[in-house]
């Protein structure tokens, strides 16, 4: 229900007591959805939601923050660490030591010689590992870690450049660095604020934002990637097409002007079920495959030149091409045109319009990137 004022004969505001409208047809079923979801929702369900909103409300406080202050403290940590001509050197001491293993096997990866040193073994003895040449960066929440004292005080004797990821500029870990990337203090999604959860998120986010931040200032390539990323199915993912494409003799070419009896023989020779057409320069000008044959199957298709039963300006692969991208591809002309290329399980591999290759599905299911 809801009032209506108005002007009764008198001059007089009459209250009238209307029914307010009722929800359609569409709102009413929405309106039973939202309480189905509700009502659907478990503790445990309920628990991981909270969880994500908390956390991302501190990632979006963390992205507020670049446009202030810290923003410049990390313009000034990325110089720093490119401009270091040792390793990176990540310290951290409970749920900030597990994030520095991560941010140093980050930076590692990605093209920036570093490890982890953890507080406690540098105190004996592994502070030896740590030269004038490298950068130290060292992960605190509250800035007070009593471990990470020894590494502190040996970095400023010998003048190695020093970073923290603290939420307490003000702290001692804060007052000792060259840069500080103070993280806003954001609510921890442990219900008693105890357990390190958002601000660990935090920590873990920033650490990417300087690994790839120092992947673009040098430079590092898929090509790099992959020489430090050789095994599993990361490793296979970044191979390129010229590492699992078949050369040579292998590959199956005919001239343009072929009569189709004797290129028949050729595609039955090299088993790939397609024929590359290429013209007196050698430049790739069309394929024939298993269902061109099929297609033009009749009286007339082995007197007929390799030209008229061919599919011109076949979609093909670049050697440079990663063996993921071009798997992609090869799916994508599955998806698409269908009626031209059913069934796309082969490509040529072209270098300067010229055939270098010609690779098939199954030798993606071989490497391992299918």
């Amino acid at each position: 229900m809801r009032d209506s004022h108005n002007l009764g004969a008198n001059g007089r505001s009459v209250v009238r007591r209307e029914a307010a409208r009722a929800p359609g047809p569409a709102g009413k079923r929405k309106a039973r959805a939202a309480r189905g979801r509700e009502a659907a929702r478990s503790p445990a369900l309920a628990s991981a939601l909270r969880t994500l909103d908390l956390e991302r409300e501190g990632l979006e406080a963390l992205r507020a923050a670049f446009d202030e202050a810290l923003g410049r403290a990390f313009g000034a940590a990325v110089a720093m660490l490119a401009g270091a001509s040792g390793r990176v050197i990540v310290t951290g001491i409970g749920k900030s030591g597990h994030v520095g293993q991560k941010v140093a096997a980050t930076f590692a990866s990605t093209g920036t010689p570093a490890f982890f040193v953890h507080p406690s073994e540098a105190s004996h003895g592994d502070l030896g590992m740590i030269t004038r040449d490298d950068a130290i960066v060292a992960l605190s929440w509250g800035g007070e870690a009593v471990e990470l004292r020894n590494i502190l005080t040996y970095s400023r004797r010998f003048k190695v450049p020093l970073i923290a990821i603290t939420s307490r500029a003000q702290s001692t870990l804060g007052k000792q660095s060259d840069v500080v990337l103070e993280l806003p203090r954001a609510k921890e999604a442990c219900p008693h604020g105890l357990a390190p959860t958002t601000s660990t998120t935090m920590q873990v986010a920033i650490g990417d934002c300087l690994a790839i931040a120092l992947l673009e200032h040098r430079g590092f390539t898929a090509q790099d990637f992959k020489m430090f990323h050789p095994g599993g199915s990361l490793g296979a993912s970044l191979k390129f097409v010229a590492d699992i494409m078949h050369t040579g003799e292998r590959i199956p070419l005919v001239p343009v002007g072929k009569v189709m009896s004797e290129a028949i023989l050729t595609m039955t020779e090299k088993s790939f079920g397609c024929l590359g057409v290429v013209d007196g320069k050698g430049r790739l000008v069309g394929m024939i495959t298993d269902g061109d044959l099929r297609r033009h199957m009749g009286a007339r298709l082995l007197g007929a030149r390799v030209e008229e039963i061919m599919t011109r300006k076949p979609s093909t692969l670049t050697p440079g091409m990663l063996a993921s991208a071009a798997l992609e591809q090869i799916n994508s002309l599955e998806r698409g045109d269908a009626s031209r290329l059913p069934g796309v399980t082969q490509m040529f591999v072209i270098d300067k319009g010229k055939p270098v290759g010609i690779v098939h599905i199954n030798d993606f299911l071989r490497v391992g990137v299918a």
